[in-house]
């Protein structure tokens, strides 16, 4: 009997502290994490152009008790808010409400909201009000299908890019050359709050969407061997074309994530880091490639037929080669007989 309960509660301790390592691994919102200097929040204070400001807008942006409106629902409109303070956390986590919403019918609105951490800020341009060629991380939330072949795929969707300055977002395929992954995600025109999560820890990009109003966060994006500098800084921009849309950024709040390096790593001067992805080709060696394609090109049916083929012709030739040596040696051992 003593020992049953010991095993219960050996049992109990176990589950509570399997429940305590997920509770860790989830950022809770606690505000003991919470870097106010590098979050935006209603009422909006310490937005603006003065020297004291911790946020900056460029363009279309216009900035309410109640939400920053990147573009209204209007064509041709760009717009951007960006923090003014470097961010030197090696791991964090964003989490930011938004809202897209605009009049446009299914398919008859446009174009999205980016979400950045780069080298440089205010920089207007084409890739969602902001400029190509960046340096950093880039979130797209495209509202609108560009690629009419790439039928695979319903929008909006996000994706994530990562770029050391060498690679053109190509908007013309929906920016698939560069995509580290993504997933479909309605995140237009509803009725309840939307949010997206963005983790970087120990070299492990995560993104997470909360869209259905059910209060939980459900995986987009999970990719290992990305590296980050710090000192880069935070931002978001969104832009329209013959389409358009309102996009609303209600907050952006980001946590610092508590977690144990290696001294190596604590050593590590990481302002000086080149933004890239290990698991994948690096950027610059898509320079002289159209496509631009970070992965390894796939083997395709016709690339396995020839090595399959490839490998059969290389067991016949040593099937033959070994029934060669073989009759060889026979008649060798006749002559001694």
């Amino acid at each position: 009997m003593g020992g049953c309960r010991a095993f219960r509660g050996s049992a109990l301790l176990f589950v509570l502290l399997e429940l305590s390592l997920v509770c860790c691994d989830i950022t809770d919102g606690n505000a003991e994490h919470l870097k106010r200097e590098h979050s935006l929040t209603k009422p909006y204070q310490g937005v603006g152009s003065s020297p004291s400001s911790q946020w900056d807008f460029s363009g279309s942006t216009l900035v309410t008790s109640s939400y920053v409106r990147l573009t209204p629902d209007e064509r041709s409109k760009q717009g951007s808010i960006w923090n003014t303070v470097p961010c030197y956390l090696k791991d964090w986590e964003m989490h930011v409400q938004f809202k897209i919403h605009g009049s446009g019918k299914k398919n008859l609105h446009g174009d999205g909201i980016a979400l950045w951490y780069t080298k440089d800020r205010l920089h207007s341009g084409p890739v969602f009000g902001n400029q190509d060629q960046f340096l950093g991380l880039a979130i797209f939330l495209d509202t609108f299908r560009n690629d009419l072949h790439g039928m695979d795929r319903s929008f909006p969707y996000i994706s994530a890019m990562v770029n050391n300055g060498s690679v053109s977002y190509d908007h013309g395929k929906d920016g698939r050359s560069s995509e580290l992954g993504g997933c479909s995600a309605e995140i237009r025109n509803r009725d309840h709050d939307t949010y997206l999560a963005i983790r970087y820890s120990k070299g492990r990009l995560t993104v997470m969407v909360d869209v259905d109003d059910k209060n939980e966060w459900k995986e987009c994006i999970d990719i290992g061997g990305v590296r980050l500098p710090t000192g880069y800084f935070f931002g978001a921009s969104a832009a329209t074309g013959d389409l358009s849309d309102n996009h609303d950024i209600i907050s952006m709040k980001l946590y610092q994530l508590m977690v144990e390096h290696t001294a190596e790593e604590e050593n590590l001067d990481w302002t000086k880091i080149e933004p890239s992805v290990s698991l994948l080709k690096s950027p610059k060696d898509n320079i002289d490639d159209p496509t631009g394609n970070f992965r390894g090109t796939p083997l395709t049916g016709w690339k396995v037929f020839l090595l399959l083929l490839c490998a059969l012709l290389g067991i016949v030739v040593c099937a033959v080669v070994g029934a060669v040596v073989f009759q060889r040696r026979q008649e060798r051992n006749k002559r001694f007989y």
